[in-house]
């Protein structure tokens, strides 16, 4: 993976920076703050894209399918092609924006495949066409080549919203984070969950996962949870809307600046 990523990253910061006559003019590795998206169709994004979430900003960038660094624009998933909608990422960069110094980029890398268990991403497991653990993790490495991991945003649970799968998450959370810092080489990578929606046909179910979560950040000093019990989801209720993506990125925004500054 990433064959050729680090030319594609100076490209694309060129088209920010200016065409520098040597390499140092571009921004050290702790000039580009690297965030992952991870987890399952909630991350992934479901909503709807308006013409305002495709405006870009140069500080923003991402990956495209073929391992290129891009500047970022909605859908920034791509793994499920037909199901690709609006997701957090631009939101949340923005919202990041207004709080990081004004010399540093972001670089958001996706990695959330829709359901997707929990168990599924510990046992490094293929679905819709993706090794889960081995794709985040090889993502990772290669992108702390020329940037500083500073967070990882998580949103999955649905798929485990089951009596026997609940009794385990709070369980798998804490094996699955530590393996995620393992790769990220930092036993305090900040990590932000979000909490599943009230939405479902059964909210029971959901908030038993919301419960696991909640007791999991009690015992991890580097995470935290947002919110999401306000807001509504698209239809079908199971993906959240176009304006809850906007509010959870901002969302994941605060509770992530909380971590790290």
């Amino acid at each position: 993976m990433f064959i050729g990523l680090v030319s594609t990253l100076l490209v694309a910061l060129t088209s920010i920076c200016g065409a520098p006559s040597q390499r140092d003019s571009f921004p050290s590795k702790d000039k580009v703050w690297i965030f992952v998206l991870a987890g399952q169709s909630n991350m992934a994004g479901r909503g709807l894209i308006e013409e305002k979430d495709t405006i870009t900003n140069s500080r923003i960038l991402t990956i495209n399918s073929e391992n290129e660094v891009i500047v970022a624009k909605e859908p920034l998933h791509f793994y499920e092609p037909k199901g690709a909608g609006l997701d957090c990422g631009m939101s949340f960069g923005l919202e990041m924006l207004k709080k990081i110094p004004d010399d540093v980029t972001i670089l958001l890398i996706p990695t959330a495949v829709g359901g997707s268990s929990i168990s599924q991403w510990i046992n490094d497991e293929m679905h819709r066409g993706v090794a889960l653990f081995s794709n985040f993790s090889e993502r990772v490495k290669a992108s702390l080549d020329y940037g500083t991991l500073k967070g990882i945003l998580w949103h999955q649970g649905e798929s485990d919203a089951s009596p026997e799968k609940t009794a385990v998450y709070e369980e798998n959370l804490e094996v699955l984070f530590g393996r995620f810092r393992e790769v990220a080489g930092s036993d305090s990578l900040p990590i932000v969950m979000g909490k599943l929606g009230s939405f479902f046909f059964k909210p029971e179910n959901w908030e038993r996962v919301n419960e696991k979560m909640i007791s999991y950040v009690a015992s991890d000093e580097f995470c935290e949870i947002i919110e999401t019990s306000d807001l509504d989801h698209k239809g079908d209720r199971i993906h959240f809307n176009s304006e809850a993506q906007r509010a959870m990125g901002k969302r994941f925004a605060k509770a992530m600046w909380g971590l790290i500054e």
